[in-house]
């Protein structure tokens, strides 16, 4: 769904990836796992086209991330934090997105279970951040997107629509959907994800399954194997630490032909 191959990026004088390779696969959930400032944001901003990256190639269900970003159609984006026009409704903010690609097909099954039309006529700036989490999920999922990208996607919802939306996405996957999702709460993740992205310092440590990874570090749970990965990268290169062992990518991990970025 997704293919990364070696891509860079860097700011100024700071390289924020380096050859980062990742793929996606159709019909999985992927975490993408990191500490602060490991280049997550980074790598999602170059899948939405956000920022071009300096190296590299892309490719999004099959189609070339080019400057004209016809790809972005099959692409749904709920990032952590929505921010809508405080001074239109709801109704207005939902209405207004339908407009932006007519005749499309939507998926009403959150706006639903959220019940849009009891607050469609209240303003956006008197929502609580949950309530707004809610219109910010409703949006993403709304066109039916062939790879969903969600950046802490439970963030301020109440425990049962965090639970909705969660079977949501379960319902996603099951379509054959592609799901990439980044959360601090491992937990969460270990109950949704098929496959694991670990990025530290700009590089990809780890690519591959779940249950790939915690074969791998022995450990029992998602929590403790990325706890293990990042304290195994912030020990001394002389810690006697046991390291990791190196990942060998599975076929669907193998990077796309070179072709335009």
């Amino acid at each position: 769904m997704i293919t990364l191959d070696t891509i860079r990026k860097r700011f100024g004088s700071l390289d924020v990836l380096q050859d980062v390779s990742l793929a996606v696969r159709p019909g999985a959930v992927t975490a993408l796992v990191g500490p602060n400032g490991s280049g997550k944001t980074t790598l999602i901003k170059i899948v939405l086209g956000l920022t071009r990256a300096d190296v590299g190639t892309l490719h999004v269900d099959g189609q070339p991330a080019d400057e004209a970003g016809a790809y972005r159609r099959v692409i749904g984006y709920m990032p952590q934090a929505a921010h809508f026009p405080s001074n239109l409704r709801v109704g207005d903010v939902l209405d207004l997105v339908t407009q932006l690609r007519p005749g499309e097909a939507t998926d009403d099954d959150l706006a639903r279970a959220f019940e849009m039309h009891a607050i469609r006529d209240k303003f956006v700036g008197t929502l609580s951040g949950g309530t707004k989490q809610k219109v910010n999920a409703v949006i993403a999922f709304m066109f039916r997107p062939s790879l969903l990208i969600l950046d802490e996607p439970t963030a301020g919802l109440d425990p049962l629509s965090a639970n909705v939306l969660k079977e949501k996405i379960r319902s996603v996957r099951r379509e054959g959907r592609s799901v990439l999702i980044t959360s601090h709460i491992m937990t969460e993740l270990e109950t949704l994800a098929d496959d694991v992205a670990f990025l530290c310092d700009g590089q990809m440590r780890f690519a591959g399954s779940v249950a790939a990874l915690l074969e791998r570090t022995g450990e029992r749970s998602l929590e403790e194997a990325i706890a293990g990965l990042m304290r195994a990268e912030r020990a001394p290169k002389l810690s006697t630490a046991p390291a990791v062992a190196a990942f060998t990518p599975t076929p669907w991990l193998s990077p796309a032909p070179k072709g335009a970025v």
